[in-house]
C-alpha cells in the first residue's frame, strides 16, 4: 500500500528507525497512516491539503464574520451566501472585494486561514431559522505540514513499531526489574497541543 496523507514518509520513518531492507514497507506505511490519523484527532484538525475543492456550510458567527474548517489555498476559493435561508446559495461574494480570508497573515507564517469577514458590500444576514447560511468551497487543511508535526508523526510511529516486540509495553528485563517503554503519545501529545483546534467549525 501508498501511504494516503500521511505526515512522515516512508523513507524519513526508515531513516529514523535505521532499517535498510524492504521487508516491513507494508507494516511501515500503515504505521504512518495510523499516526498521522491519531495525530489529527489529538489536534481536532488535520494537516494535509486537499488536492481540489469542496463545498461546506457554515453558520455566522455574527453578521460581519463566519468561522471555517482550516483552508490552505485560495486556489479554487468561492464563498456564497443564502440571505434568504431557502437552502439555496444565491449570492456569490468575491474575494478581496467583499470580503478577506483571515488570519490576514496566515500565509506568510505558514498556517491556513480558518474565517471569513465581510469588508464592503452586504453584511450576512439575520436569520430566519437555522440553516447554514453561508456556502464555502475550498481546498481544505493546511498549506504544508509543520516540521514538528513531521517530528511527532516519525516519533509515535516509531513507538508504534517497537511495541509490536514489546507485550505489554515490556522492553525486556534487568536486575531491577522491567524495562517499560514511556506511556503511549505523551510526548505526542505535548507536541502538538500549540496546534490544538478547540472548536469545530
Amino acid at each position: 500500500m501508498a501511504i494516503s496523507n500521511g505526515y512522515a514518509t516512508l523513507a524519513e520513518l526508515k531513516s529514523y528507525l535505521k532499517i535498510e531492507d524492504s521487508m516491513e514497507d507494508t507494516l511501515l506505511e500503515h504505521i504512518v497512516e495510523a499516526a498521522s490519523r491519531s495525530i489529527d484527532r489529538i489536534a481536532n484538525r488535520r494537516f494535509y491539503l486537499d488536492s481540489s475543492a469542496s463545498a461546506r456550510t457554515y453558520r455566522p458567527s455574527d453578521l460581519l464574520r463566519v468561522f471555517v474548517d482550516d483552508f490552505g489555498s485560495t486556489s479554487g476559493l468561492v464563498v456564497k451566501t443564502d440571505p434568504n435561508s431557502a437552502g439555496v446559495y444565491q449570492t456569490t461574494l468575491v474575494v478581496n472585494t467583499d470580503f478577506i480570508t483571515e488570519p490576514v497573515n496566515a500565509a506568510a507564517k505558514g498556517r491556513p486561514w480558518n474565517y471569513i469577514t465581510i469588508v464592503a458590500g452586504e453584511s450576512f444576514s439575520l436569520p430566519t431559522n437555522y440553516r447554514p447560511q453561508v456556502e464555502v468551497t475550498a481546498r481544505w487543511g493546511w498549506p504544508s505540514v509543520p516540521d514538528d508535526i513531521n517530528q511527532a508523526t516519525l516519533i509515535l510511529s516509531a513507538d508504534l513499531y517497537k511495541r509490536k516486540d514489546s507485550i505489554g509495553g515490556v522492553l525486556g528485563l534487568s536486575e531491577l526489574g522491567a524495562i517499560r517503554m514511556s506511556p503511549l503519545g505523551r510526548d505526542i501529545t505535548a507536541m502538538v497541543r500549540a496546534y490544538k483546534r478547540e472548536f469545530f467549525a
